[in-house]
């Protein structure tokens, strides 16, 4: 049975502590990916309704929360890193590189956008080596549902991490609790059909000593990427604070297809006209016999003086979709998401307006941008450790794309005036949002082609007698 005495140092203790806490997540986590992924709870009707509208409403769930999330990861593209002094950095790229964040940096800020938080785990590449034999770095993508960090209530930095698995070869679940220089694996006793038990009987330390598996990285491996929490709250997910607005806009929907298909045949009349009725002799009810059936060839008639026939107005649904389009716009403006992607009534709008318009995005977007570079550089700290370089990359940059949209016309006049005022052309590349590699490929070649222009002007004149004068003196006409 493990040690549950309570301390940071004790990795029995911090196992179940975090693996505890995993698991009291995992319900807001399913809740949250339900959104994100459009499947948010049925809306809900009478219910003496209930079973009549049951297709209508898993047919009237519209995915807006994924539209919320996806709208800022389109935006978050981070380029690569630099040194400290902005120059590009041979081995920071080929780590980036080799580990394809360019592709699988999406897939956190994905999961954090949608869950809440995303993390990336460092450690020994099991196959690659650096030319001084030390493993490569291998950086790896985490979800929010394996993963969790203990911080230091004090000074805010990560101290115990936790990378909690299932296993579905062997059976058993498995886990790793982190520290900044060392690890501790785990696993359960017996075989788990996906969700972990986080008892103290439950697990069972497997590492070959009781100190645990040593590294040299120096910090924790396991990197947290938060979506923008609040002080002293947990993050929560891009479209938290629309979820009302959501519940709303697919109760709006279902009531619009109720009465859209109830008014599609419109309810009919007869005043005047004497049905014939008869006893039923089955139940002993006297039913009333209807004659008009409706058809495209039936024409109804009646022997009342007078008889008339006629049919109810259809449903105005003008209110239906008028409900519809304002939840949508509250919801767009509430997250901050750019309202022009509901594009109901803008026609034509110009580059200004999606300017304006895209004013408090881009602001939520740069506080991303902010927060998930410093764990980037982290992350490139800690490859460098793994790979054992000297080089102290904790000053390192990342470099990230433009989040607002830009015509290229407008960056190209922007770079036309940089240049003019003297910036130089690798600062001006940086500006329009060149990777690292653009950048040193344009000044590379900007560089060759003013020697080769160079190298084809004409040589100066040589010196000859009437031009030069004697002794240094003056040269008489």
């Amino acid at each position: 049975m493990l040690d549950e005495t309570p301390g940071l140092d004790n990795p029995d203790f911090m196992l179940l502590r975090l693996g505890r806490r995993l698991r009291k997540r995992q319900g807001a986590l399913d809740e949250w990916w339900r959104y994100y992924r459009g499947r948010p709870p049925l809306p809900a009707l009478p219910k003496n309704a209930e079973q009549a509208f049951l297709d209508f409403q898993r047919k009237s769930r519209t995915n807006l929360c994924g539209v919320i999330a996806n709208a800022s990861v389109h935006r978050l593209n981070a380029l690569g890193v630099t040194g400290p002094g902005g120059e590009p950095d041979d081995m920071a790229s080929r780590w980036w590189q080799q580990n394809r964040l360019d592709s699988r940096q999406k897939l956190v800020w994905r999961t954090a956008m949608s869950q809440s938080t995303g993390y990336m785990l460092v450690g020994p590449h099991p196959t690659r080596t650096e030319e001084n034999g030390r493993p490569s770095p291998l950086i790896t993508m985490e979800h929010p549902s394996e993963c969790i960090v203990e911080y230091d209530a004090e000074t805010g930095e990560p101290l115990v991490g936790l990378k909690a698995w299932h296993d579905d070869i062997d059976g058993y679940g498995h886990a790793r609790v982190l520290y900044d220089d060392r690890s501790f694996p785990y696993r359960t006793r017996e075989r788990t059909g996906g969700r972990l038990p986080w008892g103290p009987e439950s697990w069972e330390y497997v590492g070959e000593g009781d100190d645990g598996e040593a590294h040299d990285l120096g910090m924790l491996p396991l990197v947290e990427f938060a979506r923008m929490p609040d002080l002293g709250e947990d993050p929560e997910p891009e479209f938290a604070c629309v979820l009302d607005i959501q519940d709303r806009v697919n109760l709006g929907i279902l009531n619009r297809m109720a009465a859209s298909r109830f008014s599609g045949f419109r309810q009919k009349w007869i005043k005047g006209h004497k049905f014939a009725k008869r006893v039923d002799p089955a139940t002993g009810l006297t039913v009333v016999e209807q004659p008009f059936v409706p058809s495209p060839s039936a024409v109804w008639a009646s022997e009342g003086e007078n008889t008339q026939f006629g049919q109810l107005d259809a449903t105005d649904l003008t209110g239906f979709l008028k409900e519809h389009a304002s939840d949508v716009r509250d919801m767009l403006t509430i997250s901050q998401t750019p309202t022009y992607l509901y594009a109901s009534d803008l026609v034509n709008i110009s580059a200004d307006t999606i300017g304006a318009l895209d004013i408090l995005h881009v602001a939520k977007v740069r506080e991303h941008v902010a927060s998930f570079g410093e764990g980037l550089e982290t992350v490139i700290a800690l490859a460098a450790a793994q790979a054992g370089v000297p080089e102290d990359y904790s000053e390192a940059e990342v470099r990230w794309a433009n989040p607002a949209h830009v015509t290229l016309a407008v960056v190209a006049d922007a770079a036309t005036k940089l240049k003019s005022i003297g910036y130089p052309l690798d600062v001006i590349a940086e500006d329009i949002g060149e990777s690292p590699a653009r950048v040193r490929r344009i000044t590379a070649g900007a560089a060759s082609q003013a020697l080769l222009a160079a190298s084809l002007l004409p040589a100066p004149a040589a010196p000859t007698a009437g031009n030069v004068p004697d002794d240094g003196g003056p040269v008489d006409g």
